[in-house]
């Protein structure tokens, strides 16, 4: 079974329209809590929280517990990367922003298309395994949201990988774009370690549409939404779950829930399949609020915010006010940022998303429906 690790890609913030305003008092009781609990793998990158992530580990992890309890995985930003040069200065500062003289694991962060500029023209991989060998690094790996073709290319090339962190879950176990199971089985062909991310979807599987909920609680009442997730995952062949808690109950619950991960039998993994057809009927979006997106908008829109706000909107299926609708009224009044009509379709962001969402019509969307069918108002 694998071990649960700490995601601290959501965490909780003092003012929900700054990413970097982390509220340190409450990680803190986050931290305490996971660690408590027997569990002491945490996970952090570069961009996390427009930069504040790492200083945040550092804060409520590294100065308040000695190095030999915990271990620290991190990530090289190849969005940023484009010359050698980089390299080194990039590496020092992540090692200054954690606090620490070494990582656990360091992986090359999100191998795919839109990063093709660092990793076809830097050697990248040369400058990790050198790192690993000054003891810089005691494990290193990389994170992908590539297909498995493409996953088995760079495994294929790259023998000196020991581990890759993967997006697993219920969902897109089965999809034909995100090609969970197909990973899992390149991973295993190379006999690497599998790290598992997302196993909630970004929160998505945390609440399903109310048909799906019916056929899980049909089945076992006394079982939360999450705990399915969870058991999909918990048993699988890998050494870490991340979930990405953004507050001391969802940490907790996860807890709850990892240690009650019994496996699923053979008629709970045809009901998870009956609810990934409800789930895809119903969503609008596939969006796991992940924000690389928004870092990319020239625009200053909250990509992955209204994305939210329109796809719980959309599950109620009316075409009138809702809260979610009232939220992003709210949001859309607050000086300075950008709304869905203030999109100027550069694409920017599709390179950006590892969904592969096509973000400037989903937008257009969003627009429709907030701020001409239910409001009324331009921009």
């Amino acid at each position: 079974m694998a071990k649960l690790g700490m995601g601290m890609m959501r965490l909780p913030l003092l003012d929900e329209n700054d990413q970097t305003s982390i509220d340190i008092e409450h990680v803190n009781k986050m931290v305490d809590a996971y660690m408590d609990a027997g569990f002491n793998y945490f996970d952090t990158a570069f961009v996390y929280h427009e930069g504040a992530g790492e200083p945040a580990f550092k804060k409520t992890v590294v100065d308040r517990y000695p190095r030999d309890s915990f271990k620290i995985a991190t990530k090289l930003p190849l969005f940023v990367i484009t010359e050698e040069s980089q390299l080194e200065p990039l590496f020092a500062q992540q090692l200054e922003n954690c606090g620490v003289d070494y990582f656990d694991y360091y992986m090359l962060h999100n191998v795919s298309g839109f990063t093709e500029t660092a990793w076809k023209n830097v050697d990248l991989y040369s400058f990790i395994e050198n790192k690993k060998k000054e003891g810089k690094i005691k494990h290193i790996g990389l994170s992908t949201h590539g297909n498995a073709e493409f996953l088995e290319e760079i495994l294929f090339e790259h023998p000196e990988l020991e581990f890759v962190l993967l997006q697993i879950n219920y969902l897109d176990w089965e999809d034909e774009n995100i090609e969970a199971k197909k990973c899992l089985e390149v991973a295993r062909k190379y006999d690497k370690q599998v790290m598992i991310m997302e196993p909630y979807k970004g929160g998505f599987l945390a609440d399903v549409p109310e048909e799906a909920e019916k056929l899980m609680k049909q089945h076992n009442p006394d079982r939360s939404v999450v705990s399915w997730a969870m058991r999909f995952v918990a048993n699988m062949d890998a050494c870490v779950v991340l979930t990405g808690a953004s507050n001391l109950e969802q940490l907790e619950n996860n807890i709850e829930e990892f240690r009650n991960a019994d496996p699923l039998d053979d008629e709970e993994l045809q009901i998870l399949d009956e609810v990934s057809q409800i789930i895809n009927s119903n969503i609008t979006v596939d969006c796991t609020k992940c924000r690389y997106c928004v870092e990319s908008c020239s625009e200053e829109i909250d990509i992955a915010r209204l994305f939210d706000l329109y796809n719980k909107h959309k599950m109620l299926k009316i075409d009138e006010w809702t809260q979610f609708g009232n939220a992003y009224l709210n949001y859309s009044k607050l000086e300075g940022v950008g709304i869905a009509s203030d999109c100027i379709e550069c694409e920017l962001c599709i390179e950006e998303c590892p969904q592969s969402i096509n973000i400037p019509d989903v937008l257009k969307d969003v627009a429709k429906t907030f701020e001409t069918q239910i409001y009324g108002f331009e921009n």
